[in-house]
Order: structure tokens, then C-alpha cells, then sequence
């Protein structure tokens, strides 16, 4: 007999959530316009519920989804499964198809699912992605617990001299010592949504999300600072196993409130007085594992519930000399944010390089409209940065402020391949 939890997605859902979801080429990070989406319960993944087409920004619309009541992703003694699953079957003319099965659903939210389509080749095959249970609802091992901060003074080590927000990190899918794990080349923020969204709930209080995700920033910049795994003489940066690091998942989607909080954020770590290196926050759920000295992801969501801030949420755990620091350079990016908001009536050398790098985006994005670079940002200006904000899921308030100004250079990176010039 089935239990509730393994029905069929849908049949005993009374809630709501959205899906959005991007195509780009996996060669070119041009969107893909006119590829077909066809979105049907996990379960029952020959039952079509939908079918969805993407514009010429390769964006489907917001699809509304039945979801599990709320109350079951807010509540660590629920043990039925808060989150729907849907099956997503992807195909556009020249390229391969992929079926991703398992997109997570939570209610209030929007899930983003990012896919990228590899052209046709001779004998292709369908890509298919299943993604496994959420950390909080699935059965996982243990943090294996570790010092918090790594001693220095060992003879040949690898270290940094200074905090540095890498682009890519190479994540190794499974144990240290699985050789027959894949290793994944993953864009730092793009690896810190996706493990914020495997971990824990995107209908959580904002603060507890931010802690969360300061605390899986903190711990993966000092795998990437420590160079941990490269001492050890392996080739990546961290792993996907919750025994040693974080869980990513490849081709999982992540949620509009943890990729707002990231965006937010991702120039920042955990610090102490006096260490130079960003700080391994470990931490574990709180309800099925104890971790004392450690954060509790529910014991976050419980505290931001009370109204607590992120900062108080990780000093509650981990004590009061606990500090937000923030890294003094961003890899990947041609030019820093210039630390104002860019706004009808700015000039200079910094409106004139994002105009360009609008332009340049508009190339590929034809609903961007494209603009003199002329250095001034007048009202033809606002009018394209309002566009970008809205192909792109950010506030349209047709200003350049830190999130908007990370996302044009990541997006002008991309399709400009930049990246690999440098």
C-alpha cells in the first residue's frame, strides 16, 4: 500500500508554487528560443500536464504547480515529503534533448530551472538527469566533523594570499576517494545556489536563509583558500558528499528566494579577529542529527521565525566574535561593482563599460534594447537595464546597484566568452 509521501506528486497536494525555467546553449550561453518543455508528475511521467515554449530570451512563462501544504517545509517534526516532484522533458530543433526528472516544487515560490542544451551529434542520445531527495527529507550521512580553522604552518602547503571569490571550483561527485565520481566544473555562485536549495527550504524566513547561505560560502571559500583537497593530491575543490562538505547536485533546480540571498551576498564570508582564512562553518539539520558549537539549519529557521538577523543567527551558534567579512576581489569579472548605485544622471568610465556590456548582452538577448554607449545613463539607458532586470528575475527598478551590476558582467562573460580570453 502506498504511504502519502509516495503517491504520485499532486494527489494530495492543496498548495501552489511556480516553475520557471531558462534554455541556453551549452556552447554559445545564447538562449534558446522556441524549445518545447513538457512538465507531468514524477510519478505518472506519461500523463502531460503541461507543455511550454520559451521566448526569444529562452524563458518559458511562470507555470503554477500543486505543491504539499506549506506547513510541512516550515515544521522539523513533518515527515511527510514538502516538496513536489515534477518530470521535465526538454527539446529544441539542432540540439540534444534532456529529461530531467525530480524538480523539486515548494509553495509560495518560484523553482528556476536553468537547463543547457548540447547541440546534435552523431549518434546522440537523450541526456536524462534524476535528482535525488532533499538533505532535510532524504537519508544522508553526517557532517564528519572537522577543525573550524585549518593550521597554516604545514610544510608545503598550498594556501592563497588573500581571500579571493573564485568563478569556477571543481566539484567531485561523490567521496574524496571515489575515483569513478565525475568531476564538474561549476560557477562559484551557480555551486552555492544549488546547495542552498539542496539543503534547506526556500519558504524559510529570509534571514535564515541568508545565514545558511553564508555559512555554505564561508565553508566552501576555505576549501578553496586551504586548497584542502589539492594538498591531499586530488584535482578538485570540494565534493558532494554531505560526510565532508556540501550536497550539490548537478542539473538540480534552485529557488527565486535563495538565488536573490546569493546574489545578494556572494561577495562575502565568515570571519574571526585575527585569521586570515575564511571560516569552515559546519553545521548540521537539528531534528534527525545533534551538532552542539555548530549552526542547526532548524535551529536558523526557528530563530529567523523569531525575528532574529543572520548575523544573530550565527553568532547564536557559533558565538559572538563571528564576523561578516567581505572578499576584496571577484574573479571572472571584468570590472568591480563601483560600490553606488548607477542611476539616471551617473556618468563616467563606469556607466559608459556597463553600457557596452548591455549592448554586447543585447546581442544575443534581442528583447534588450541596445543604447549609445556614451558614458551618460539617461532615460534610453534605464529603459534597456529595466528590460535586462526583467529577462533575468531582478527587481526593474532601471538602476545598477550591486546585484544587477554582477548579473550584466556574468551574463556579458558568458556570451561573450570572455572568460576564455582571459
Amino acid at each position: 500500500m502506498q504511504t502519502e509521501s509516495e503517491m504520485p506528486t499532486g494527489e494530495n497536494a492543496v498548495d501552489k508554487g511556480k516553475l520557471k525555467i531558462s534554455v541556453t546553449s551549452e556552447i554559445t550561453a545564447y538562449p534558446v528560443e522556441d524549445a518545447l518543455i513538457s512538465i507531468s508528475y514524477t510519478g505518472v511521467p506519461e500523463n502531460t500536464l503541461e507543455e511550454v515554449r520559451t521566448d526569444r530570451s529562452g524563458m518559458t512563462e511562470s507555470v503554477e504547480l500543486s505543491t504539499p501544504p506549506l506547513e510541512y517545509s516550515l515544521d522539523p517534526e513533518n515527515v511527510i515529503q514538502p516538496y513536489s516532484e515534477y518530470t521535465l522533458n526538454i527539446s529544441a530543433p539542432g540540439f540534444e534533448p534532456v529529461s530531467i526528472s525530480g524538480t523539486e516544487l515548494l509553495p509560495d515560490v518560484t523553482a528556476l530551472q536553468n537547463i543547457r542544451l548540447r547541440p546534435v551529434v552523431p549518434e546522440t542520445q537523450e541526456q536524462v538527469f534524476v535528482i535525488p531527495a532533499h538533505t532535510l527529507y532524504g537519508e544522508y550521512p553526517p557532517k564528519i566533523a572537522e577543525d573550524e580553522i585549518k593550521p597554516m604552518n604545514e610544510s608545503g602547503e598550498i594556501v592563497l594570499s588573500r581571500v579571493v571569490i573564485p568563478e569556477y571550483i571543481v566539484v567531485h561527485d561523490g567521496s574524496p576517494r571515489d575515483s569513478t565520481a565525475q568531476n564538474y566544473y561549476v560557477k562559484y555562485k551557480d555551486y552555492i545556489k544549488n546547495v542552498a536549495s539542496s539543503e534547506i527550504y526556500a519558504t524559510w524566513p529570509k534571514d535564515a536563509i541568508r545565514a545558511n547561505v553564508l555559512a555554505i560560502m564561508s565553508f566552501t571559500l576555505n576549501r578553496v583558500y586551504t586548497e584542502w583537497y589539492r594538498n591531499k593530491g586530488y584535482d578538485f575543490t570540494i565534493t558532494s558528499s554531505t560526510a565532508f562538505d556540501h550536497k550539490w547536485i548537478p542539473e538540480r533546480n534552485i529557488y527565486d528566494t535563495i538565488s536573490e540571498v546569493v546574489d545578494e551576498l556572494y561577495g562575502n564570508y565568515l570571519s574571526r579577529p585575527n585569521v586570515r582564512q575564511p571560516i569552515l562553518t559546519q553545521y548540521c539539520d537539528g531534528s534527525r542529527v545533534q551538532c552542539p558549537g555548530w549552526m542547526t539549519q532548524w535551529g536558523a529557521k526557528s530563530l529567523g521565525d523569531q525575528g532574529y538577523s543572520a548575523i544573530e543567527i550565527l553568532r547564536y551558534f557559533y558565538g559572538d566574535n563571528m564576523y561578516i567579512n567581505t572578499a576584496p576581489e571577484i574573479s571572472g569579472i571584468p570590472s568591480s561593482w563601483p560600490g553606488y548605485t548607477l542611476e539616471n544622471g551617473s556618468s563616467g568610465q563606469k556607466v559608459l563599460q556597463m553600457q557596452e556590456q548591455l549592448n554586447v548582452i543585447a546581442g544575443a538577448y534581442p528583447a534588450i534594447p541596445k543604447i549609445q554607449a556614451d558614458g551618460i545613463y539617461g532615460p534610453a539607458t534605464a529603459e534597456a537595464v529595466r528590460t535586462f532586470q526583467e529577462v533575468f528575475g531582478l527587481p526593474q527598478t532601471g538602476t545598477v546597484d550591486f546585484r544587477t551590476w554582477y548579473k550584466i558582467s556574468e551574463i556579458y562573460v558568458g556570451v561573450s566568452r570572455i572568460a576564455e580570453l582571459v
